[in-house]
C-alpha cells in the first residue's frame, strides 16, 4: 500500500507504547520512511489533564491524531475500579478531541470499546444497535464513556466540519498483550496460567465463569492495519467495526489455548464469577464497505505467535 498519505505527516498516537499503540506505530513506520509518529507517555504528558494535552500539541504540531489510550483492563478490574475507568476514559477522550479541533488537527482517530454495545445485543452486532439499551453491568462504566466520544465525534463533524471518525475494536490478542493476572483479559490470563502450571508441574488451572458466553477476538497486527486503513481511507460519521467476524466460546477459547500451551491438566470453571456479556461476533461489513479492510490472521496461528512471543519474552526477563 502506498506511504503517500502519511509523507512528512506528523502522527501522535496516544497509547503508543502500549500493546495496541505500538503495533499501530509498526504499522505506520513500516508504510512510509517519511511519517514522524509523536507518542505522550503518561509519564510526560498526564492526558487527563487539559493542560499536557495543549503541551503535547504544541510541541508535536501533530497532523493527525490516532487516540488509542485507555485504562483498561479484564471483568475484574473493571468491577473493582468503575469510577476510575468512567473519568479516565471519558475526560482523556473529550479533552484531546476538543484540543484537536483547536489546533487544526487535519484527522482524528478516535478508538471505542464494544463493551460500549448493550448487554443484549443481537448477533451479529451491528453498528446501528449501539443505542439501543444498556452495556452488560460489569464494564458499563467504562462503555459509556467511550461511548461519549462517539457522541461528540458525531457533533463535532456537525458543528465544525472535524474530521473525526470512531472505530470499536473486538477483544484483542497478540505479541506484547498484558500478561498480568491483576488486570489481564481472557487470552493472556489463561495463557499464563497455562503456562506456569505446565512449568510447575500443576494438575489443574482455573478459568472463571462458565465457559459458556461467547467471544470474538481479533488478532493485534489485523487490528493495526484496520486502524491505519481507516484513517487513511475513510471519512464519516458512522461508527465501524473491527473484528473477525468469528465466534468462539470461553470454554473452546481455553481448550484451545490449553493444547497450545502443552498443558496437559484439568480446567477448573470457577462459576462464582461473573460470566460478562453472553454473546458478542460484530458486523465487520462496513469495515470492508468504507474502506476495504478485513481481517486475515487465522486465530490459531494468532494464538500461537503470542504464546511464542510470551515464552521468549519470560525467558529474555528472567
Amino acid at each position: 500500500m502506498s506511504g503517500d498519505y502519511w509523507a512528512e505527516k506528523t502522527v501522535m498516537v496516544t497509547g503508543g507504547a502500549g500493546f495496541l499503540g505500538s503495533h499501530v506505530v509498526d504499522e505506520l513506520r513500516a508504510r512510509s520512511p517519511d511519517v514522524d509518529v509523536f507518542v505522550p507517555r503518561s509519564d510526560e504528558y498526564d492526558l487527563r489533564e487539559r493542560a499536557a494535552i495543549r503541551r503535547a500539541f504544541v510541541e508535536s504540531d501533530a497532523d493527525v491524531v490516532l487516540h488509542l489510550a485507555a485504562t483498561v483492563g479484564g471483568i475484574g478490574a473493571n468491577a473493582e475500579n468503575p469510577g476510575r475507568y468512567f473519568y479516565d476514559n471519558a475526560i482523556m477522550g473529550i479533552e484531546l478531541l476538543e484540543q484537536a479541533r483547536k489546533f487544526d488537527v487535519e484527522k482524528c482517530t478516535i478508538l471505542g470499546t464494544i463493551c460500549s454495545y448493550p448487554k443484549h445485543t443481537p448477533v451479529p452486532f451491528s453498528e446501528d444497535d449501539l443505542y439501543e439499551g444498556y452495556p452488560e453491568e460489569t464494564n458499563a462504566p467504562y462503555g459509556i464513556a467511550k461511548k461519549a466520544l462517539l457522541t461528540q465525534s458525531r457533533a463535532y463533524r456537525d458543528q465544525y466540519d472535524f474530521d473525526s471518525i470512531y472505530l470499536l475494536p473486538v477483544n484483542l490478542y497478540g505479541p506484547r498483550d498484558d500478561f498480568d493476572l491483576e488486570t489481564a483479559h481472557v487470552i493472556p490470563a489463561i495463557i499464563r496460567k497455562c503456562i506456569e502450571a505446565r512449568e510447575a508441574g500443576r494438575e489443574s488451572i482455573t478459568a472463571w465463569g462458565t465457559g459458556d458466553p461467547t467471544r470474538e477476538f481479533l488478532y493485534v497486527e489485523d487490528a493495526a492495519e484496520g486502524i491505519v486503513d481507516a484513517t487513511e481511507r475513510y471519512d464519516g460519521g458512522d461508527p465501524v467495526n473491527l473484528g473477525s467476524g468469528t465466534e468462539i466460546s470461553i470454554r473452546e477459547l481455553v481448550e484451545t489455548i490449553v493444547e497450545v500451551t502443552g498443558f496437559e491438566g484439568e480446567v477448573e470453571w470457577d462459576t462464582s464469577k461473573p460470566d460478562g456479556q453472553p454473546r458478542r461476533r460484530l458486523d465487520t461489513s462496513r469495515a470492508e464497505e468504507r474502506f476495504g479492510w478485513t481481517a486475515s490472521t487465522p486465530f490459531e496461528e494468532g494464538l500461537e505467535r503470542t504464546v511464542e512471543w510470551y515464552e521468549a519474552h519470560r525467558r529474555t526477563k528472567t
